[in-house]
């Protein structure tokens, strides 16, 4: 039995369909079952409910053999360790002492995260997960090219995205898609054991100005990318009703981010993985500007 959190987002929703494709016996944890397809609700145990909630997790991960983690956002939160370990926490209680395989969602950056943010508080989930003595995989990115979701208003209205980023600073960025795969892989594979990690760094590395061109190619119009600074960046945060500690933590990952922290993930061939930002674009960015527009 394979538990999938958070199978309504992004990542999610594409693991759950690949797990159900292989035939596997599937259980979600979910909030509100109607967000989820038809196909999912026919073929998997759905457990209503948060897994950040003591309750649910006690039932939903009883016998399973395996757990898919990824945090769920939650911006209004009173500090990161709040967002990211407490929230954890009563999972981990039931992880402690299970033959669990546990695969999670979290960043490149161990080693060199100083005062990083939101990575830094994701690096320290990743070490509360493996304290409790599962079988643990940490898969680890750098940006996500999905990211660029955020900013379809502005791309569709005014030919325009933004990020707190040097505009000619090189870094990887990953699909959503590359990284609900390697989660297949790794749930679906019984013969792994111990702590690691797995980065997924996707195909190049681009700099947001070669990411402006990709998509005004893809696009058929003009698309420029603004520089923000961190005071509009964390303004911009705050309107939209993220906490300080949480709009911070942004601020702090970005800044590690143009510092290089995502470069010092070594660029390997397993590391790499094929969707290219142009391929996004094309199967993703595009359909979502249209509907925009």
């Amino acid at each position: 039995m394979i538990v999938v959190t958070a199978p309504t987002g992004r990542i999610g929703r594409q693991l759950t369909e690949s797990l159900l494709a292989a035939d596997a016996p599937v259980r979600v944890i979910v909030r509100d079952p109607s967000r989820l397809t038809a196909e999912v609700r026919e073929k998997a145990e759905v457990v209503i409910g948060s897994h950040g909630d003591p309750e649910t997790v006690g039932k939903a991960f009883a016998d399973a053999d395996a757990v898919f983690w990824l945090l769920p956002p939650n911006h209004s939160a009173e500090s990161l360790d709040a967002a990211f370990l407490d929230f954890t926490r009563p999972a981990c209680e039931v992880f402690r002492g299970r033959d669990l395989r546990v695969v999670g969602v979290s960043a490149v950056g161990r080693g060199v995260a100083v005062n990083a943010g939101h990575v830094s508080a994701s690096l320290a989930m990743d070490d509360l997960i493996a304290s409790t003595g599962v079988r643990y995989r940490a898969l680890t990115m750098p940006t996500f090219m999905d990211n660029l979701l955020w900013q379809v208003p502005s791309i569709a209205r005014d030919g325009v995205f933004a990020e707190m980023a040097v505009p000619d600073h090189r870094r990887p960025l990953c699909a959503t898609k590359d990284i609900a795969d390697a989660a297949a892989r790794l749930l679906l594979d019984d013969s792994w054991s111990g702590h690691g990690e797995v980065p997924v760094l996707g195909p190049e590395d681009l700099t947001y100005l070669e990411v402006a061109e990709i998509m005004s190619d893809v696009l058929g119009k003009p698309v420029r990318f603004e520089q923000l600074s961190a005071e509009a960046l964390k303004a911009g945060l705050r309107q939209r009703g993220w906490s300080e500690a949480m709009a911070q933590g942004m601020i702090d990952m970005a800044a590690a981010k143009n510092a290089g922290l995502d470069n010092a993930e070594p660029r390997t061939p397993e590391a790499t993985t094929p969707t290219t930002l142009r391929q996004w674009c094309e199967e993703v960015l595009r359909p979502a500007v249209a509907s925009a527009g």
